[in-house]
């Protein structure tokens, strides 16, 4: 009697402790969500979840899942491994949100900075901030891919970063456009410089089109894609959108 007592004690114990830290979990995540629509009023934030990562929070924005600490003025956007499951903890995370498409046709690619490389044969649309690290992380991943043309939309966030939209204004009025988003994002080499742009009208075509977070890919099968996808798996992405394009 005095063993089932004591086994019934510690289930009960672990029972409430459980209950306990989910409680303070769910508490955490409602502050930090919270923190982050006051934070940013203008940003769509569907959820926040606790990780396993102590004060690491998982946040759906529209199509978008990133990283945040409790004050939410650091995000970390890309996918999350667990290496001793090798389990990518992010993917699951965005096919459960669905990918968000749209007609590449009928993008507005005369308001886009048209960069050719090799025979141009494959397409594919980025959204990309001047000043976003990861877009330069992007730009540094993709430098080698050939046989593509790449519409280029200068998507400042202006809200992050306030120089952003005079250097995407500086490449749009430059007379090499390609070259001088090459020299900013690379070399981190800005160009100055007035006259009418797209720009504004960027800003609109990505909030129609639920991108809110930069860089976004747009494949040819009209996939809009989140994050800074390497060389390797752009490539990947761009033949496999072709092929289901091909298929139509």
């Amino acid at each position: 009697m005095k063993t089932t007592r004591l086994i019934t004690s510690i289930l009960a114990t672990a029972f409430f402790a459980g209950s306990a830290f989910a409680a303070g979990d769910a508490l955490k995540e409602t502050a930090v969500l919270a923190t982050l629509k006051q934070k940013y009023p203008s940003t769509v934030i569907k959820s926040v979840s606790a990780t396993s990562l102590p004060g690491i929070y998982e946040v759906v924005m529209g199509k978008n899942v990133a990283y945040v600490e409790e004050s939410g003025r650091y995000f970390i956007f890309g996918h999350l491994f667990d290496m001793q499951t090798q389990t990518d903890m992010t993917e699951g995370k965005i096919m459960a949100e669905q990918v968000q498409k749209t007609d590449f046709n009928k993008l507005p690619t005369q308001d886009a900075v048209k960069i050719v490389r090799g025979d141009g044969s494959r397409k594919v649309a980025i959204f990309s901030d001047p000043d976003c690290p990861y877009c330069k992380q992007l730009e540094n991943n993709i430098a080698n891919l050939t046989n593509v043309t790449i519409y280029l939309y200068l998507f400042p966030l202006e809200q992050l970063h306030p120089q952003a939209k005079a250097k995407a204004v500086g490449v749009w009025c430059a007379p090499d456009r390609a070259k001088a988003w090459d020299g900013l994002m690379r070399r981190n080499e800005a160009v100055s410089g007035q006259c009418d742009n797209p720009i504004d009208r960027n800003v609109a075509l990505a909030e129609s089109l639920g991108i809110n977070g930069t860089p976004t890919v747009i494949l040819p099968d009209g996939s809009i894609i989140p994050g800074a996808p390497s060389s390797a798996k752009l490539d990947q992405m761009l033949n496999n959108a072709l092929g289901k394009v091909a298929k139509k």
